[in-house]
């Protein structure tokens, strides 16, 4: 960095700063960005309960430089020093934030406001913080009303980081973000049963967010037998999941193939149209299912054992079925309804829009698993964010068989 003025800010970085690597990546964003650092104090724990402390000031050239590391290094927990208050700035118009909003991310945080922190209700990426009668709350640019208070600027911002487990074996960190096809995938999807069950056993909810490869790959009855045995409480899904399996339902195909014996059907082709057109006479999937019309499949299941479910749409649907959500932003904010009610694990299966939209929507300390044949789909998914999914490369029929006989429900 060039002599001549400089302007700094000191932070601190409290906990598990060292083996959850807080600690090197602040320091590695620091130096990425051109500026420079000086290390005032770190007091680092010795043994495995013992926190660390670090304390460092940040230096750069310019007003603007600053605020850019500064916001970058809070998004992994560094407080700075002698925060100020939130600066909070009317909202300009419905579904406007104002300029320099702080965005946030799924990670917890906490806002000084009157020279208290206070949480943030519902950790979501992407959002903004909307301050109203002391409380703050993340909420999507398209749910701002005119008016209400905003948090702008990185002052009075405090993020809580997610630290790694310090249990003996944390399969799930340890295996965290992995996208390998060389992953020991009976060891975590043995962990991912064991999650389920605790998760069912205190009352917990699972979230499956599935895609239509499931029912064409004929794994909708491993699904369905998951639900009957209470192991899903919501569903994410489009209108091709559920319009494949009832076509299942109706006809034993899944895009005009027979699930039984992988044969095209004559006009099979023209059997998902005739499914949809079917439920679409009875009123609905729960009409259908209510009268007798519907008598199996995923969304049987989920009608008679009272999973929720969102099915959102798209332009590609044929029909769609009546229970499918058009409007896209009608459909983000029912999913979120569902995941602030609280979701304790959440399978990703097969179906890569589903799944991005839903781990934007997820808080950090969800445990989330996205399985997928092709890499790019968790690569994608962490990438943008959601970096406490872990990648399963493999095909989602052996992964439901083998959780299935985890679960001894085979």
């Amino acid at each position: 960095m060039d002599e001549g003025e400089r302007y700094s800010q000191v932070i601190e970085l409290h906990g598990h700063i060292i083996d959850s690597l807080i600690f090197p990546r602040v320091l590695d964003a620091i130096l990425d960005s051109g500026n420079e650092f000086v290390i005032h104090r770190a007091d680092i724990g010795r043994r495995k309960g013992e926190t660390s402390f670090a304390q460092i000031e940040i230096m750069a050239p310019t007003p603007e430089a600053l605020h850019s590391i500064i916001s970058q290094v809070q998004q992994v927990g560094a407080l700075v020093v002698e925060s100020a208050n939130a600066q909070l700035v009317p909202a300009p118009a419905h579904g406007v934030f104002p300029e320099h909003f702080y965005a946030t991310t799924n990670i917890p945080m906490e806002v000084r406001i009157g020279g208290e922190w206070i949480p943030v209700d519902f950790s979501e990426m992407d959002c903004g913080i909307v301050v109203a009668d002391g409380r703050a709350t993340c909420t999507p640019m398209s749910d701002v009303r005119a008016g209400e208070l905003v948090v702008v600027g990185h002052d009075g911002i405090r993020v809580r980081p997610q630290e790694r487990p310090r249990s003996p074996s944390p399969t799930f960190a340890f295996m965290s973000s992995a996208v390998s096809t060389e992953k020991p995938k009976s060891v975590l999807v043995a962990e991912v049963a064991r999650e389920m069950q605790e998760a069912r056993a205190r009352g917990g909810r699972i979230l499956v967010v599935a895609g239509p490869a499931l029912i064409h790959t004929g794994s909708g009855e491993h699904l369905r037998r998951l639900i009957e045995a209470g192991y899903v409480q919501v569903l994410f899904a489009g209108n091709a999941l559920a319009a494949h399996d009832v076509e299942a339902a109706f006809y034993g195909t899944s895009l005009g193939v027979s699930l039984a014996k992988d044969t095209l059907h004559e006009h099979g082709h023209q059997h998902h149209l005739r499914a949809i057109n079917r439920i679409r006479a009875a009123g609905g999937l729960r009409q259908a299912v209510e009268t007798g019309v519907l008598r199996r499949g995923v969304m049987h299941a989920c009608i008679v054992h009272g999973v929720e479910y969102v099915l959102a749409g798209s332009v590609r649907d044929d029909g769609p079925l009546p229970d499918v959500i058009t409007d896209a932003l009608e459909a983000q904010r029912r999913m979120r309804t569902l995941v602030r009610q609280g979701i304790d694990v959440a399978l990703l299966l097969s179906t890569m829009l589903h799944s991005v939209a839903t781990g934007n929507l997820l808080p950090a300390g969800v445990r989330a698993v996205c399985v997928d044949i092709n890499p790019a789909v968790v690569t994608k998914l962490v990438d943008r964010g959601s970096f406490q999914t872990t990648g399963l490369v493999m095909d989602v029929a052996s992964f439901l068989r083998e959780l299935l006989e985890h679960l001894g429900l085979r």
